[in-house]
Formats: C-alpha cells, sequence, structure tokens
C-alpha cells in the first residue's frame, strides 16, 4: 500500500472533561473515493527524496534518512492524514464500535484493513507495534506537559524505544492551530496539497466560519452549552481548552459555561454534575460529545435531561471534541453549529 494517501490535570481529568477521551470504563480505571485519486509511492518518493526533518509542538524535531514509509498513528491522526493522501501502517486509539464498524474517529478508514494495536483507553499491543518496524509515532496531544495521548504511561518508554514521535497539540488553542499543523505534516510527508480535493476542502472550511461567525452576530442572545454525557454524571465543558470551543467562541458563539473558580477543580476543562442538577445551565443550544465511549443523547434516560428547554426543542447537536483534524472533516462541525444558531428559538 502506498504510504501517501498518510494545576496538573491527569489524562483521567480529561477524559471527564468531555475535552479528550470517553467516559464510562476509562473514568473507572475525504473519503474512499479521495483515496483512489491519491499519489502514488512513485511520486512521493520523488517529491520527497532526501533527508526528513519535522519539529512538533512539543519542540522536538524528528530527523529521519527520508520520509517515514511506516507511520503508526493515533487514529484522529490517521484518518486526518488519509484525508490528504497520506496511509498509515497501524493505529491505536477507538477504531472499530462493538459491532466492527468504524468508530466515528476512523474517519473515512477502512478499518478492515487497519492494523489495530489498541482500541481502547490503556490498550497499546508494543509487540505488534515492534513488529510493524515503525519508522515513526505520531499522535496528538491534550495537556501542557506534551504527553502522547493514547499511549500508555506503564509502556511509554519501550515504545519510545522503537521509533521516534510526533505530537501535535489539540490543548489551550484555537481548532485553526492543529488544522494546520497537521497540513504541514501530511506535506511534508508527501501529499499533495494543491490537489483539488483538499484545497475545496480548506475553501469549505473557510465558509462555514465565515457562515458562523455570521451567525453568533444575527443571534447573540441563543445561549450554547458543551455536555458529555456518562452514567452517574453531566460534564458541563468549558470554552478556554478545547480547540473547537476556543474557535467557536472567537467567531462570537455565546457559550454558557461554568465559572473560572469551579473550572480550577478540573484544571479548567469542566464541572460535574449529578443528573439531579443537570439543569443548573440554561442553555438554548446544547452540543453534545459524539465518542462512542459516551453516552448519546438517544440514550440518556434521565427524566431531568428529558425536561432541559433546549432538549424539549430538539436543539441538541453532536460535537466532536477530539476532531479530526483535516479541513474536509471539521466542515461540517462549523456548518452544523451555525445552522443550529440559524434555527434554534430561544428557549432558556
Amino acid at each position: 500500500m502506498s504510504n501517501v494517501r498518510a494545576a496538573h490535570l491527569t489524562r483521567r481529568g480529561i477524559l471527564a472533561a468531555g475535552g479528550a477521551l470517553g467516559l464510562g470504563a476509562a473514568l473507572a480505571a475525504c473519503g474512499a473515493e479521495d483515496a483512489k485519486s491519491g499519489s502514488s509511492g512513485k511520486e512521493t518518493t520523488a517529491a520527497k527524496s532526501g533527508p526528513w526533518t519535522f519539529k512538533d509542538d512539543r519542540g522536538t524535531t524528528v530527523k529521519l534518512d527520508k520520509a517515514p514509509a511506516d507511520i503508526v498513528a493515533f487514529v484522529g491522526v490517521a484518518a486526518a492524514l488519509y484525508d490528504y493522501g497520506v496511509d498509515v501502517k497501524g493505529v491505536f486509539g477507538p477504531t472499530k464500535t462493538k459491532d466492527g464498524k468504524a468508530d466515528v474517529q476512523a474517519g473515512d478508514m477502512d478499518v478492515s484493513k487497519l492494523t489495530v494495536l489498541g482500541n481502547e483507553w490503556g490498550q497499546f499491543n508494543v509487540e505488534k507495534y515492534a513488529a510493524l518496524a515503525p519508522d515513526v509515532l505520531i499522535t496528538t496531544m491534550f495537556d501542557a506537559a506534551g504527553t502522547l495521548w493514547y499511549v500508555p504511561d506503564e509502556s511509554k518508554d519501550k515504545i519510545a524505544k522503537l521509533a521516534p514521535s510526533v505530537g501535535i497539540s489539540a490543548y489551550d488553542r484555537q481548532l485553526t492551530v492543529p488544522l494546520q499543523r497537521v497540513w504541514a505534516l501530511a506535506e511534508s510527508l508527501g501529499a499533495d496539497m494543491t490537489a483539488s480535493r483538499v484545497t475545496d476542502a480548506k475553501k469549505r472550511f473557510e465558509t462555514a466560519s465565515s457562515r458562523l461567525r455570521a451567525a453568533a452576530k444575527a443571534h447573540p442572545d441563543i445561549k450554547v452549552m458543551a455536555g458529555s454525557a456518562a452514567q452517574d454524571l453531566f460534564y458541563v465543558s468549558g470554552s478556554d481548552l478545547s480547540v473547537d470551543l476556543e474557535y467557536f467562541k472567537a467567531l462570537g458563539v455565546n457559550f454558557v459555561e461554568p465559572s473560572a473558580s469551579v473550572l480550577k477543580a478540573s484544571g479548567g476543562w469542566y464541572e460535574s454534575l449529578s443528573w439531579e442538577n443537570v439543569d443548573k445551565y440554561q442553555a438554548d443550544i446544547i452540543m453534545m460529545d459524539d465518542r462512542t465511549a459516551t453516552i448519546q443523547p438517544a440514550d440518556i434516560t434521565q427524566a431531568t435531561w428529558k425536561k432541559l428547554p433546549a432538549v424539549k426543542a430538539g436543539q441538541v447537536i453532536a460535537r466532536s471534541p477530539e476532531p479530526i483534524f483535516s479541513y474536509d472533516k471539521c466542515v461540517a462541525m462549523v456548518e452544523n453549529l451555525a445552522k443550529a444558531l440559524e434555527t434554534a428559538k430561544k428557549v432558556s
């Protein structure tokens, strides 16, 4: 297969934030058509012959004799690279659902053809990773310390000895920053960033962003809340650390959120509420965590949830706290919120 298609807060705390991994068990413990039009391996060699270097968001510069061909990546990063025409050899992180279908974080990849090193939090098969003879490991980071996402603490030293790593930060910055960083990474790996599917997706993202800015300006009284559901708790996210919420707020979206003093207990990420107190914050639109490890709106049975004005009005939309950082995949995120603002009734 051609490569070119390719206050400390604990990670468990980030899970609960709805700002990174899923809840549940972790708390207790360009599509296929675009793929066909991607550059060939021969084109990649021609475009990227010679030494390869990339400086990641830890300030670490990875240097190789040539562009990495055998890449292992966190599934969301792999999905973004796939949209740019870069294939990976193996993935880790939520890739398949219990019925074997593609997880939301797998994007357009054919998960049946992927070597999965671990599908859940804490899972990473080091032996299988070594057998892949990886040139580089690529993942995201959700803290200031540069902790590699989904690389287990107990095996991180073994993993680090097998190949250099690249970390793309998704912490305390606007969505456009990791989008630009993954773009630069894909380009360094030989992706054709002038391909129409790539440039068109970027234009669609910019158009969607302009639409959201206009919608927010036209409806400043509409309040939006970002939530995430677990069996016993409901998490309300702050808007200052998550890349999507920071970007939406910069475009003018009016978020209702916990105060800084309340958020401080979680390092700034979230407030946890019992389901009895889920009505503490009044919102007109609720954005709900769409990851498979969280409870989805249709499956929430608590009566207090069903009584929320936004829920009764049908003004609940999906949110991707861990976006796939390709412009193609981020378009829908922005468009969905813009449409929700344009059509929402004031119910709070």
